[in-house]
């Protein structure tokens, strides 16, 4: 089967044999490419890229798959906090084993996510992305009475906009890089950002992002930070401190009090399709991958929000 990875000569498609057949089968029918997916690049894996997909399993039912599998037999798992599972970094597809950016994949069954009426498997590699955002603002208390500002237009933030506005929230501002991103914003229902919020979702990834999320956040609110950060953070303190600021992490996703965060994301993505028309931006082969990747990683110059590999 064809893989999608890099072996040291950068994005390349590779024949592989097919995976051993531990779990669902699964034939992949959407793989989109995530800005951490080029941090993996960085740092130089050679799994088999892909950590959001979809595809069919060998009865022909469409599933979305979270890839992050963990042990499955410890409290925090069998609790529903698998995404805290201490092996759960160390099994994930597309990072720390092979992924879906291929012909075929192999998940652990109670890892599918069936899908919903209305949400097309060749759109349903977003329900990993949207499950992120979604938890995100479970974490940060987000409500019907709850002002909400993103920092930052990429996929997540433009998921955090949407799953901010499904949650009922009154208010739901954005700051972003690029107009294209604003523009999207803006179809998502989010306006410019000014004042203080109850809620600010970091989904830039930048240090500044994070000190920037403080200054828009009101007395006593929460900063939530989806961003991935590697190095230590320097923090305005003084500003968090005089207003109580409550910094809260949010890690992938899970399942809790209020359901299994990939499946309300199913269900978001599937009553709203203006999201995937909005996000979604390029699509290629999967013989195109290295020419996806090259879109994606010039977003400022191609406008890409998301890219969607199709096998």
């Amino acid at each position: 089967m064809r893989v999608v990875r890099d072996l040291g000569h950068g994005v390349e498609v590779v024949d592989a044999p097919e995976p051993p057949a531990e779990g669902a089968m699964i034939a992949v029918q959407s793989a989109g490419i995530c800005g951490s997916d080029f941090g993996y690049l960085a740092a130089g894996s050679r799994f088999v890229l892909g950590h959001e997909l979809a595809g069919l399993d060998e009865s022909g039912r469409a599933f979305a798959v979270e890839p992050s599998f963990g042990c499955g037999t410890c409290e925090l798992c069998t609790s529903g906090h698998y995404n805290l599972c201490p092996t759960a970094l160390g099994s994930v597809a597309g990072l720390t084993r092979d992924g879906g950016m291929a012909d075929f994949v192999c998940v652990p069954d109670e890892k599918l996510v069936p899908l919903p009426d209305g949400l097309d498997v060749r759109d349903a590699s977003l329900v990993e992305p949207t499950a992120v955002a979604w938890h995100g603002l479970h974490r940060g208390g987000v409500s019907g009475d709850t002002s909400v500002a993103v920092i930052g237009g990429g996929g997540i933030g433009l998921l955090v906009v949407a799953a901010a506005a499904a949650m009922g929230a009154p208010d739901v501002a954005l700051r972003a890089r690029y107009g294209f991103q604003r523009e999207a914003g803006e179809r998502l229902g989010a306006t410019e950002a000014g004042g203080k919020y109850d809620v600010v979702v970091e989904a830039a990834g930048a240090p500044a992002a994070v000190a920037e999320a403080i200054e828009l956040c009101a007395p006593g609110g929460t900063v939530v930070v989806l961003g991935v950060h590697a190095e230590p953070l320097t923090l305005p303190f003084l500003d968090a401190f005089v207003k109580e600021v409550k910094l809260v992490p949010a890690m992938a996703y899970c399942r809790g009090a209020h359901g299994r965060d990939v499946k309300e994301s199913a269900r978001m993505l599937a009553d709203r399709p203006e999201i995937v028309a909005t996000l979604v931006t390029h699509r290629f082969g999967l013989d195109d991958a290295p020419e996806a990747f090259r879109v994606a990683g010039a977003r400022g110059d191609s406008g890409a929000i998301k890219v969607v590999v199709h096998p």
